[in-house]
């Protein structure tokens, strides 16, 4: 520190030396001591005639004293307050010794010193004010300047705030904001990246004034200045680098955008010259940054809100489409019962009109035993949020008749509470009258083939048991020797007998079906086949066995074995197989052999017509049990039978 004072004071001593005012103040004062003190100077000639020539009058005392003040003031204008009182210093110093050396009135020439040194003194006062205004005066303009381009960049602010706050439209915003920021920050260029949620990349949105090689496309995060400031957070200037040169900038400054916490994107300007940004214009654009991210958010927000209402709306008017529409009965009551909306289906179901039905109780459509039902099975699982699958009920009509639907129940609730039940209901009194009727078809069908095949049975034995008889008697006589008829005649009889009960028995119910079930009988049949005919017959099950009703499995049986039959007389192939499949929802039988086929009819209920009463009798059976025959055959291919029987 030592070291360094003089040092100081050398340099600003050498600085007050280069000045030329200081020169021109020494010239002066210089002059002025010449004149002041003439008398030393008295063999100069020419110094008399000067100072006789500007006393204009006076005294070459005063006058010379006076003239003092030339360079006080000179020295408080040029050099300033310091300059002018260090002046003021030198010509007091210069003038006293006259004062009280040379002046013959000592006490005059005090007096007039005295009022020079105070007349500097107000000099240098006025020169100092002068100079403090003149500053004060550029500080004011400077401030006018400053305060009109704050003026002009925050109505510039606010007219973007303005756009950006009105506006729900991203495109929009955007392109405001950019075209405005250039001016505003007094750049030549502006641009801004939007984050691709997607994509995981900063993708280009808008730009102005921005060469295209310096406007990649997609920026992923740490990558360019941009996907630097995204990853920091932080705002980056770049002042006047050569690292900027190849994309025609020497300055830019790039802030990130932060909506609720998470990057948007990034806003960069940038300039041809090199510059700085100061701290207010880091802050304005970090201010216009926070705008655009705001107004980003609300249009994307507008935009979420937009789609969720036009989904909702179309939602709303498919509903009402289909509520409106549907061909099963709709209906909406509150908790405590009353009808709120309806479809046309309910009324054509019920007979009721719309006017009827609407703020009434939904007990007037439900049969006197059964008015609770709906509640007790219904309503009080959906409440407990159990799935109630379909139902069963009831439904009175206008004219007091009693209709049988299938309905399904469904909460609806406002505002997380419960609000109101919705029924959709499906008329199934026809086929609930089907299906007993069916039912009674069945037993009926059944009970008459079971007559007849006792009947059949009944004449079987009388038949075998008279050619029983005859063969013992013609063995008796053989025996004795009275016999006509040789042994090898007897054998015959023997076989023609034991052929016919074969053929019998299999058209008869075996009782492996009442003691064992479908799939064993159905194997019996196959092994029979293999074994009789010499056809390879292979039974297939596929799911999980289960017991199937007495009826469904005689008739499954009798499909089963008719099918065989016809392989064996018809179909002239040497295997068949039948696959037996258990699922969910029905069971399914498929016969299928090698044989030469036949030519299907057009439809299936034509079979009897082309004499397939056998086929026929299959699709009846089929029929009964609610289910389906399908046949394919094809000449030369063989033939698959097919049917399905519902659980």
């Amino acid at each position: 520190m030592a070291k360094e004072a003089p040092q100081k004071t050398i340099h600003l001593l050498a600085r007050a030396l280069r000045n030329p005012h200081l020169w021109v103040v020494a010239v002066m004062l210089a002059f002025l001591v010449v004149i002041h003190y003439h008398e030393v100077f008295s063999n100069v000639r020419i110094l008399q005639q000067i100072g006789s020539i500007l006393a204009l009058g006076l005294t070459r005392q005063t006058f010379g004293r006076i003239l003092f003040l030339v360079p006080i003031a000179y020295g408080a204008a040029m050099l300033g307050t310091g300059g002018g009182l260090s002046i003021l210093v030198l010509a007091a110093a210069a003038m006293l010794p006259r004062v009280f050396l040379i002046s013959p009135e000592p006490r005059e020439a005090l007096f007039e010193t005295g009022g020079i040194i105070f007349t500097g003194v107000l000099l240098v006062a006025l020169f100092d004010a002068l100079q403090k205004g003149r500053r004060r005066l550029s500080e004011l303009e400077i401030s006018q300047s400053m305060l009109n381009l704050q003026i002009k960049r925050l109505g510039m602010l606010h007219a973007i705030s303005s756009i950006v706050s009105q506006s729900l439209e991203v495109g929009r915003v955007l392109s405001v904001a950019i075209d405005k920021v250039p001016q505003l920050m007094r750049i030549e260029a502006a641009w801004l990246y939007l984050w691709d949620e997607d994509k995981k990349k900063l993708s280009l949105a808008v730009s102005s004034g921005l060469p295209k090689v310096a406007a990649p496309e997609a920026l992923g995060l740490g990558e360019g200045f941009d996907g630097v400031v995204a990853e920091s957070r932080q705002p980056m200037a770049i002042e006047g680098t050569s690292l900027l040169t190849g994309i025609g900038l020497r300055s830019v400054l790039i802030v990130p955008l932060i909506a609720k916490g998470e990057v948007v994107g990034t806003l960069g300007i940038g300039s041809h010259l090199a510059r700085r940004f100061p701290s207010d214009e880091v802050d304005l654009l970090r201010a216009l940054g926070d705008q655009i991210s705001m107004a980003i958010e609300n249009a994307h927000l507008y935009e979420k809100e937009r789609l969720a209402a036009e989904a909702l709306r179309i939602s709303e008017r498919s509903y009402r489409e289909l509520f409106e529409n549907a061909s099963d009965a709709i209906w909406v009551h509150d908790l405590n019962g009353r009808i709120l909306a309806l479809n046309s289906a309910l009324e054509k179901l019920t007979g009721y009109k719309r006017d009827d039905l609407i703020g009434a109780n939904v007990s007037m459509l439900l049969p006197s035993h059964d008015m609770t039902k709906v509640d007790r099975e219904a309503h009080d699982k959906v409440l407990g949020g159990e799935r109630t699958g379909t139902l069963e009920q009831e439904l009175v009509k206008e004219d007091g008749s009693v209709v049988i639907v299938q309905m399904g129940t469904s909460l609806i609730t406002k505002e997380g509470r419960p609000w109101a039940f919705q029924h959709i209901a499906r008329d199934v009194t026809e086929e609930k009258r089907i299906q007993d009727n069916l039912r009674f078809y069945l037993q009926q069908v059944g009970q008459a083939q079971e007559a007849e095949r006792k009947r059949i049975a009944r004449e079987l034995h009388d038949e075998t048991s008279q050619a029983l008889v005859a063969i013992s008697r013609n063995l008796d006589d053989l025996a004795s020797g009275n016999s006509k008829l040789s042994i090898q005649d007897i054998k015959k009889q023997v076989r023609s007998v034991l052929q016919g009960v074969r053929h019998f028995s299999q058209q008869l119910r075996p009782s492996i079906l009442d003691d064992l079930g479908l799939l064993p009988a159905v194997k019996w049949l196959a092994s029979d086949l293999t074994k009789d005919y010499n056809i390879t017959a292979d039974v297939e099950v596929v799911g999980n066995q289960r017991k199937l009703p007495p009826e469904v499995e005689l008739m499954l049986f009798r499909i089963i074995q008719e099918a065989l039959t016809n392989v064996r007389k018809h179909s002239e192939a040497n295997r068949v197989c039948v696959r037996v499949e258990f699922t969910d929802h029905n069971t399914k039988v498929t016969v299928s052999d090698n044989g030469k086929g036949f030519e299907m009819p057009a439809r299936v209920g034509d079979l009897a017509r082309t004499g397939k009463l056998g086929l026929a009798g299959m699709q009846e059976r089929a029929q009964l049990l609610g289910g389906a025959l399908t046949i394919d055959s094809k000449l030369g291919k063989g033939t698959a039978l097919t049917v399905e029987v519902p659980l």
